[in-house]
């Protein structure tokens, strides 16, 4: 290319270029809010000077011990202080931070850490047990760090070299770290949940890393000092990028163990929390805890949900609790949520069923990804925004994953086209959102008829006794396929097979009915998403209703 005026003797240089890294967010706020709370864990409160100081610690003491550019540094860790600091300190080295997901079985672990080449791994006491046993089948040697947090007052044993209080206290909290040389470089690595054949490890830079950090601050208008409670695992997509947000705005981390209804509403009184995030099942979770539990919340409350659309009951739930209600939509590959259904001023005097509708879409773009578009994924073309003609949901950008570690040929297709692909089907409207129909592998063909198990989910959703649904596909020799919904009912509440679908038939097309109703307890992973693969199992022996 030719060069012009705008390029000559105007060279990129220390004092005009810098790599975007969210570790910088630390530091800013180290330095100009010192004294503000930055941690906040039962007793134990930490300010920002003092949180910067141990991740300066952590890192140089894993330096010490080996660990350096290019090395993996796994994480079993529920979302405690030393998880905030591992999102820093690990880095900082030049290495990758893998936080695992608590609630995996020791086959699973094991091959994601000996796949992710682990160096050193931090594992609380809770987790010792089921890491001691997937350690077993990892080939490589593995420092490994125990994580004894003084909140956890079950067995579990110490399994490690050292602890990690005394790691941090042979490290130097003035270690002088050194940002990315190159933004692209990696930050973390992520699994895939590996519902069909082993996880695919999912490798994040630092651009996205900050890039979607400072999204959920616009997406959100976060203030500065912001209180965070940490409901979200921080494993899920390193808590929706939030670890790097809440540090962006000198805000406070207010850590969670374990979800309950009472333990939230106390710390949202005691620590003025003023956001939160969280799959649909923690949002009923809060919705449908006793009144007395919610009572005496002053502070403006702003929720996070994603997964699926929160359905008219929900947002009505949140209006009496006095909370906002922001839904987003993502994947592991794009740093958990990328798009925004941003809110309109003129749907503030709509009813709350039309608002339910409107909500429901996953919205528009994140702030600072560069696009996302419904599409036909074999011609690449955009669909028509009619609300009806379905594709594909793809995104480009800077909120999208390097690829997924050791598997190129899978990568080359998820980014075929110079789109990533992310498998969710959906329509586009008039006004720029879009909204998923359904998962490919979701849809229920009946007769040669489509249908979306989210449509009919939504419906059931809006009986008063339900709490949780899925529907899935079971097979049937006439039709192929037919509807089948699990539903798990609100606790105390009533309801009839029967009832649900003459519900359903109210309100759907005779052929979209489901002709099976199970009720149950419906498996969910760790960040709440209902399992639908484990549904699907149990639909084959599922007797249907004629209806």
């Amino acid at each position: 290319m030719t060069a012009n005026m705008y390029d000559e003797g105007l060279p990129k240089t220390a004092a005009n270029f810098a790599a975007l890294t969210p570790l910088k967010f630390i530091e800013r706020a180290a330095s100009v809010y010192p004294a503000h709370t930055a941690v906040v864990h039962g007793d134990v409160r930490r300010n920002w000077a003092e949180t910067y100081a141990r991740t300066r610690r952590l890192a140089s003491a894993l330096v010490a011990r080996g660990i350096g550019a290019g090395d993996t540094v796994a994480a079993m860790l529920p979302n405690t202080p030393e998880m905030v600091e591992a999102h820093f300190g690990v880095p900082m080295t030049g290495a990758v931070l893998n936080a695992l997901n608590t609630r995996l079985d020791a086959g699973t672990l094991a091959y994601m850490l000996t796949h992710g080449e682990a160096k050193a791994v931090l594992v609380d006491r809770e987790f010792s047990e089921v890491m001691k046993k997937a350690l077993k089948d990892v080939p490589q040697n593995v420092l490994v760090i125990d994580v004894d947090d003084p909140q956890y007052a079950g067995a579990g044993e110490r399994i490690g070299a050292i602890e990690y209080e005394a790691l941090l206290e042979s490290g130097d909290p003035a270690y002088e770290w050194s940002p990315p040389s190159d933004e692209w470089n990696a930050i973390c690595l992520n699994y895939t949940s590996g519902t069909t054949g082993n996880p695919k490890g999912v490798v994040y830079h630092h651009r996205g890393a900050y890039t979607n950090a400072i999204s959920n601050i616009l997406e959100w208008d976060m203030p500065t000092h912001a209180v965070y409670l940490w409901t979200l695992p921080m494993f899920h997509c390193n808590g929706w990028c939030f670890p790097w947000t809440v540090a962006a705005r000198a805000g406070v981390n207010v850590c969670l163990r374990k979800i309950d209804a009472k333990t939230v509403f106390d710390l949202i009184r005691k620590e003025g929390v003023t956001h939160y995030c969280g799959a649909p099942i923690v949002q009923n979770l809060l919705i449908n805890a006793p009144d007395e539990m919610k009572a005496g919340i002053g502070q403006k409350v702003y929720a996070m949900v994603a997964g699926a659309a929160p359905p008219a009951t929900m947002i009505e739930g949140m209006e009496r609790m006095g909370f906002h209600l922001t839904h987003v939509y993502g994947l592991t590959e794009v740093y958990g949520p990328a798009t925004v259904c941003a809110h309109q001023d003129e749907w503030s005097g709509l009813d709350v069923h039309e608002r339910a509708r409107l909500n429901a879409r996953q919205g528009v773009r994140y702030h600072l990804q560069d696009a996302v578009c419904v599409r036909d994924p074999l011609s690449m073309e955009c669909v028509p925004t009619d609300g009806e003609t379905i594709g594909e949901i793809m995104f480009r950008g800077n909120i999208a994953m390097k690829g997924y570690l050791k598997n190129p040929a899978a990568t080359e297709e998820a980014f075929r086209g110079g789109w990533f692909h992310t498998g969710d089907l959906a329509v586009a409207y008039p006004d720029g959102y879009v909204r998923i129909k359904d998962r490919s592998k979701d849809i229920i063909i009946s007769g040669g008829e489509n249908i979306s198990s989210i449509e009919v989910e939504d419906v059931l959703y809006r009986h008063p006794a339900v709490l949780a649904v899925a529907v899935v596909a079971k097979p049937d020799a006439r039709w192929g396929e037919t509807p089948c919904a699990f539903v798990e009912l609100k606790p105390g509440a009533q309801a009839s097979a029967e009832e649900l679908i003459a519900h359903c038939r109210s309100q759907l097309a005779g052929f979209k009915v489901p002709r099976a109703i199970e009720f149950c307890e419906l498996p969910k992973t760790s960040t709440g998403k209902i399992q639908k693969f484990e549904l699907r199992k149990i639909a084959n022996s599922v007797a249907a209703i004629d209806v």
